[in-house]
């Protein structure tokens, strides 16, 4: 009796996934999934913070000059995907798979300080996300981590029209 139910059991489990793998393509035009988008997500957060525990230089003790300066590397450097304010995406960024990160979101601002510098230091694999570490000097991935740290207090949104 019990061999039925383990046999019943791996033929569901063997169909859900069997179903879920004919529904997946690799074309980057539809929007992903909940399920894609949430396991890429967690997968993405646990390797980030695994690989920002070590390793990270100390960031310069002049916040506000590095902000300055990391204002003038983003708009050389990562304005073409992320927009000059860093929410509003360019064609490059919109059409990239994942999307460019809107770095004002909730989520992307979630990422401690330490995290966004090996983000940008060590880009992200299998996404748009490039690596810096070998053209741009550690302070100046300190720069720019501070930089979008602070763009959800610098950067104006538009105002959303009210009926």
């Amino acid at each position: 009796m019990m061999k039925k139910y383990v046999i019943g059991g791996v033929v569901v489990v063997a169909a859900l996934v069997v179903g879920t793998v004919m529904r997946f393509t690799l074309s980057a035009l539809p929007e992903p999934g909940q399920t894609e988008t949430f396991l890429a997500t967690e997968a993405k957060r646990f390797l980030v913070h695994r690989g920002s525990r070590h390793g990270i230089p100390p960031p310069p003790a002049d916040r506000q000059a590095a902000i300055k300066e990391g204002d003038k590397l983003f708009r050389k450097e990562c304005a073409t995907c992320h927009g000059t304010r860093g929410y509003d995406l360019t064609d490059a960024g919109r059409w990239m798979y994942p999307r460019a990160a809107d770095l004002t979101s909730r989520d992307s601002q979630s990422y401690s300080d330490e995290e966004v510098f090996w983000i940008v230091k060590n880009g992200v694999r299998m996404s748009g996300m490039p690596a810096f570490g070998k053209v741009e000097s550690d302070d100046h991935i300190w720069d720019l981590a501070f930089y979008v740290r602070s763009l959800p207090n610098t950067v104006p949104r538009p105002q959303v029209a009210r009926r």
